[in-house]
């Protein structure tokens, strides 16, 4: 965190410090999201009741990470002799890049920058975050997702992109802001329970806000 649908917003409002390259700006927006995938395997670790210790905001949020993703989509660029996959692959770098930046000023956990170097960074190490917080930014996270898609939706309204899918993407928002505020709800009138089924359906519209962005990809490359 901050929620991934907002990391995602914050990559499509970065468009104007990017060149109009063919993928580079929907390299940016997945790269923005990429990073919190490190939450599958913990869940994996959680429900096989293994540690979780050193899964989150560690090897997805490392520098060393943003190098391997770039030189990678370099290579697989001159393989291919197709140059929209190193647009690719730079975009996916500024977007994990972003996300990383962001995390360390917006979010109270901190974030193993050099990983696999043990070394953590966190300025908000002073501050101890309430629970009624803790749990209005998890639901939050329904919320952040909701909003990409409506943000995506009424791009495409204004440039005409992606017309047949609209509908599909606005149904999707509407769907996560209804989880937002199921979520919240259980958050502050259930003391345990909520939050196992809150973490299938968060790895869920992860997915979904992946899919999403790729069936979007013209939109996004308009905006």
């Amino acid at each position: 965190m901050p929620q991934a649908g907002l990391h995602a917003m914050v990559g499509i409002a970065s468009r104007k410090w990017f060149p109009g390259r063919e993928w580079l700006l929907l390299g940016v927006v997945l790269g923005s999201m990429f990073p919190d995938l490190d939450n599958i395997a913990v869940a994996v670790a959680t429900l096989t009741k293994a540690s979780t210790e050193g899964l989150h905001r560690t090897f997805t949020h490392s520098l060393f990470t943003v190098v391997a993703v770039v030189v990678l989509f370099y290579f697989l660029a001159l393989v291919s002799r197709k140059l929209k996959w190193n647009s690719l692959g730079l975009g996916l770098g500024a977007g994990i890049l972003m996300h990383i930046l962001l995390d360390l000023v917006l979010w109270f956990n901190g974030v193993e920058l050099f990983w696999p170097i043990r070394f953590e960074l966190n300025f908000w190490s002073w501050y101890s975050v309430p629970l009624w917080l803790e749990n209005l930014l998890s639901t939050g996270e329904f919320l952040a997702f909701g909003l990409f898609f409506w943000m995506l939706v009424s791009i495409a309204a204004k440039n005409g992109t992606d017309k047949e899918y609209q509908s599909m993407a606005r149904l999707w928002a509407y769907l996560m802001f209804g989880l937002f505020v199921i979520f919240v709800v259980m958050a502050f009138t259930m003391s345990s329970g909520w939050f196992t089924i809150y973490g299938g359906l968060y790895l869920l519209a992860l997915f979904i806000a992946v899919g999403v962005t790729i069936r979007m990809k013209t939109t996004i490359e308009t905006v």
